[in-house]
């Protein structure tokens, strides 16, 4: 029963479920099942502004109120890691996915039938109008030093949190269901789900290629040794892998880290916990991927590279803001994927779907990185006297 309370495992059931469902359904019953879709989509749509505003400005506003020069060291850190392992992620997308068959031929498929009914849920504001507001707000409330708006902001965020944990969580394995219910249904699912092990694959292989650039730049950078500190992550990344949360994680890599000799212990006690929360690198590196795939798969084609780039850019962003818990890098880049990239329900489904059943591995890639970056600062703080 302790497994069913898993989100992967929920959501692999969803899958598995929806598909056999999408098998033996007939067409009336799918007009019901297409009907829910849309619901549930048209309700995790309308939650993603709430979702910007609520992880974006508070970050802002934590981050000026403890503005410090080590403190922007460490965010550039963060994002450039992110962006970089994105970009990579990007390239090898470019490269590996043609090269991937994809059978996109419409024989056999079959149309869904229209929804019974349409409950339209208008999102209270655009995605990008979110992220702007998300930005004055957050930069002008340190300003002023608004202490009252950011108070107000802080338990926003624990609102939004609690809605996507009491409210999106709970729907998201009905949803991939119904989503992939439809797919089955279509007959397209049985031809391109395998593709999706495969790229699973390929990003595990991304992890351990960007954790080895990490280490390798921060042993240079340092002039320490990076495998002596990534020797003491093995209970850490094993931690994250269950888990599937960085914050969760938090405890354990604290004690890893400490073990290191080439880790300064104060420099240990300020870049964990912060890395943990706003380094995500190996979340970032698998999301590009993941949507990549997805269009290529959805759509017939990849994104453009004009999109590409900005998706990247402004990813790295997001996952700044994104809270440390599973899936939260996702979740706070929703309406990139639909704004930037244009997917509809099907593609975020599915992204949705495939970066949850990998994403204990995602974190423990950001978890693991997160020494490589405290080296760095290590190495920054003892070349400035710090």
């Amino acid at each position: 029963m302790k497994m069913l309370k898993s989100l992967p495992v929920r959501l692999l059931i969803g899958i598995v479920a929806g598909i056999i469902l999408g098998l033996i359904l007939p067409e009336k019953a799918m007009t019901a099942v297409v009907t829910l879709r849309y619901i549930f989509g048209q309700f995790i749509m309308f939650c993603v502004p709430l979702i910007i505003i609520g992880f974006i400005a508070p970050s802002i506003t934590r981050l000026g109120n403890n503005a410090s020069l080590m403190l922007k060291v460490a965010i550039v850190l963060a994002y450039v890691s992110s962006v970089l392992a994105a970009f990579m992620s990007m390239a090898a997308g470019y490269g590996i996915i043609p090269h991937i068959v994809i059978d996109n031929a419409t024989e056999g498929i079959r149309e869904l039938p229209e929804v019974a009914f349409q409950l339209d849920i208008p999102q209270i504001m655009p995605v990008m109008s979110a992220l702007v507001l998300s930005v004055l707000i957050g930069q002008a409330a340190v300003w002023t030093k608004a202490g009252t708006v950011i108070s107000i902001l802080e338990e926003f965020q624990q609102i939004v949190l609690k809605i996507v944990e009491y409210m999106i969580i709970p729907v998201l394995p009905f949803y991939i269901a119904a989503t992939f219910c439809g797919l089955a249904w279509e007959g397209s699912i049985t031809k391109q789900f395998p593709i999706f092990l495969i790229v699973i694959a390929i990003v595990l292989v991304g992890h351990i290629i960007w954790l080895a650039v990490l280490y390798g730049v921060a042993s240079v950078y340092s002039g320490s040794s990076g495998l002596e500190v990534i020797k003491h992550y093995g209970p850490a990344y094993l931690t994250a892998i269950g888990t599937m949360s960085s914050a969760a994680t938090l405890g354990v890599a604290l004690k890893c880290a400490h073990k290191s000799e080439n880790l300064r212990s104060d420099m240990v006690d300020f870049g964990i916990p912060l890395f943990a929360n706003i380094h995500l690198c190996g979340s970032v590196l698998t999301e590009v991927f993941f949507v990549m795939t997805v269009s290529k798969v959805l759509y017939g084609h990849l994104p453009s590279l004009g999109s590409m780039i900005l998706f990247v850019l402004l990813l790295g962003v997001f996952a700044i803001g994104a809270p440390g818990v599973p899936g939260g890098t996702v979740m706070a880049s929703l309406g990139l994927i639909t704004s930037i990239l244009g997917f509809d329900a099907d593609g975020t489904a599915l992204v949705l779907a495939i970066f949850a059943l990998q994403d204990s591995f995602g974190t423990a890639c950001n978890v693991t990185g997160d020494g490589a970056l405290t080296l760095i600062l290590t190495g920054y703080a003892n070349k400035h006297g710090m």
